[in-house]
């Protein structure tokens, strides 16, 4: 009797995890049906909080992109034709306000980002986060992408709400994109709260070509992030290179930081970061001196201005630390 009463419950607990199942199975097969029937009739926002609600997915998911935004994303230039022809409006965003032509500059995909320029894409479009299609240009590092955004009018340097397109040049190490940005006239100093300057930027990632690159078009060698300076970020990311760069371009030595620290301090000891500021500390050479004063005096266009004054070469490539 109580081995029956025992087989009993466990029949009843079997039940109840079976028609727990059903039930959960049905409402999701409800849920789903409902999303796609949302996304059928165009309501894709609608499909898009049932997705992030029931599923947890979150926004920009399937449920929240057009075939236009796959398309673009995926470089399918012949689809996106059919579907501009279709009547899609190019414009369409996600609930992030990404568009189709944000899919396309981050995939580096020049011919799908021209044909929806053509056909009316907004080249400022910016998203929730501040994302603009140059942005994702500079983040594919596509110059083709990022030279066609600028010849349909896309702004290289944008308010300091907006995610800034240098910055993410230099941060992913793209040095031509950056360099066709910077002959847009974006600042080179241009210092963003979050990430600095640019130099700062490069230090911090350590992009050598583009610290030398910044050095060389006349980047403030001491503009960094708030009194963090470039030479600081350096030393933290033990970068000897970029380190004795920054000093040859007259990078300040005993610069401190909000933590009253200067470059020496971050450096791990006995290193060749403290070894190369060690050998710096001392008073710089008349030679290094008259360098840096001339610099300073032709300021931010002394790459161009140093050619035309006819010195001897020997002295022209030392100017230009060549």
């Amino acid at each position: 009797m109580e081995g029956s009463s025992i087989l009993h419950a466990f029949t009843n607990i079997y039940f109840a995890i079976f028609a727990l199942f059903c039930f959960k199975l049905l409402i999701k097969i409800s849920l789903a049906l409902l999303t796609h029937f949302y996304i059928v009739k165009g309501n894709r926002k609608e499909a898009a909080r049932i997705a992030e609600e029931i599923y947890g997915i979150v926004p920009g998911s399937w449920a929240d992109r057009s075939p236009l935004h796959d398309a673009a994303f995926q470089g399918r230039l012949l689809s996106l034709k059919t579907l501009i022809a279709q009547g899609f409006n190019v414009n369409l965003v996600t609930t992030d306000r990404v568009s189709a032509l944000h899919e396309a500059c981050l995939g580096g995909h020049v011919a799908c980002a021209k044909l929806l320029l053509e056909n009316g894409a907004q080249v400022n479009a910016a998203t929730i986060d501040g994302i603009t299609p140059l942005f994702n240009a500079c983040c594919s590092g596509s110059v083709a992408c990022v030279n066609m955004l600028l010849e349909f009018g896309a702004k290289p340097q944008l308010g300091s709400h907006l995610a800034s397109p240098i910055h993410e040049a230099v941060k992913r190490g793209h040095r031509e994109c950056m360099e066709v940005l910077l002959a847009h006239k974006v600042d080179i100093d241009q210092e963003d709260l979050q990430h600095g300057t640019p130099l700062y930027v490069a230090c911090t990632y350590q992009r050598t070509d583009c610290v030398k690159k910044l050095l060389e078009l006349g980047a403030n060698v001491n503009a960094g992030k708030r009194l963090d300076s470039p030479l600081h970020a350096a030393a933290r990311k033990s970068s000897v290179e970029i380190v004795i760069l920054l000093a040859d371009y007259g990078a300040n030595l005993k610069g401190r930081n909000a933590d009253f620290k200067c470059a020496l301090d971050l450096a791990v000891p006995n290193s060749k970061i403290e070894q190369a500021l060690l050998l710096r500390e001392g008073p710089a050479s008349l030679a290094q001196l008259c360098r840096l004063c001339i610099r300073k005096h032709l300021g931010r266009s002394c790459l161009y201005a140093v050619p035309k004054l006819h010195l001897p070469e020997p002295l022209e490539n030392f100017l230009l630390y060549r």
